[in-house]
């Protein structure tokens, strides 16, 4: 069994919720993984706060967040363990960050030892 990375991309993350619909969004995505955890495979993950980024570019310079320069932004990952690539996009179809217009999951398979597995 594989691992593979979940990206939750924000197109809207500069949009201001209001605390009724974090705290809808946050239970809709517990739930979520609950139910990826409830099958043993769910290897973690972490939320990506929008506030005290930083972009690091050549030449040392330092930008405040990605805001301004892309449209999207990284809003937090999980890990799955999934057999193939499939099942692991059969996970991302269920997450709750799709409802926002243009985001995305992106799922990618992690590398382990040569960088090729």
């Amino acid at each position: 069994m594989d691992e593979f990375i979940l990206i939750f991309r924000h197109e809207d993350g500069l949009k201001v919720a209001s605390p009724g619909q974090i705290q809808i969004w946050m239970k809709q995505t517990k739930d979520w993984m609950g139910g990826i955890d409830a099958q043993n495979k769910l290897s973690g993950g972490n939320g990506l706060p929008f506030a005290d980024a930083r972009v690091v570019r050549p030449n040392n310079i330092v930008t405040n967040g990605p805001f301004g320069e892309i449209k999207e932004t990284i809003g937090g990952y999980i890990i799955v363990k999934a057999e193939n690539i499939d099942e692991a996009v059969e996970f991302a179809k269920g997450c709750p960050v799709l409802q926002g217009d243009g985001n995305s999951v992106e799922v990618r398979k992690i590398a382990r030892g040569d960088g090729m597995h």
